[in-house]
């Protein structure tokens, strides 16, 4: 029951458009040569595994921004759960909803067995290609979260 993402360092990341805070659409493309984007998959609003480990990214959202990245958190919930759960957290980034579990798909993360994504990190250039990868070999422990040290160092050597 573990997702191995099919993505490489250096390919093009699939193109998504998912229902943001608000009911708006958000795309990845949008971003494309303004801002290198950290990508935060996580399983389930709510849940125990991410009310933890969301808190933690919000932590160096600033220091992300810094370095020219803007942070996307991604779940399988709805738009307005997703909504809920930020405020709840206080979460200045916004969480998308892959409700039709399209872009965790196509990002190689989603879990069949679990009807959710794993646990991952991908790092989007400003090109739109791939420059990090970490996807958690178990998504239901909070300390296999992925390394915000390791997102600093690539976003740094995108500058």
């Amino acid at each position: 029951m573990q997702a191995t993402a099919k993505l490489e360092v250096g390919q093009h990341a699939p193109e998504f458009r998912l229902k943001g805070p608000g009911g708006q659409m958000v795309t990845l493309s949008e971003y494309r040569g303004r801002k290198n984007v950290v990508l935060v998959f996580f399983p389930l609003a709510f849940s125990g595994t991410c009310s933890h480990p969301l808190p933690a990214v919000e932590q160096f959202t600033t220091q992300f921004e810094q370095l020219g990245g803007t942070v996307l958190g991604i779940s399988v919930d709805s738009h307005f759960s997703n909504t809920e759960f930020a405020r709840k957290l206080r979460l200045s980034f916004p969480l998308l909803s892959d409700f039709k579990r399209e872009a965790s798909t196509a990002y190689g993360v989603f879990i069949p067995e679990m009807n959710h994504s794993a646990r991952a990190v991908f790092v989007v250039d400003l090109q739109g290609r791939v420059a990090y990868v970490d996807v958690s070999a178990d998504p239901g422990d909070p300390d296999k979260m992925p390394s915000n040290q390791r997102i600093f160092d690539v976003l740094k050597g995108l500058q």
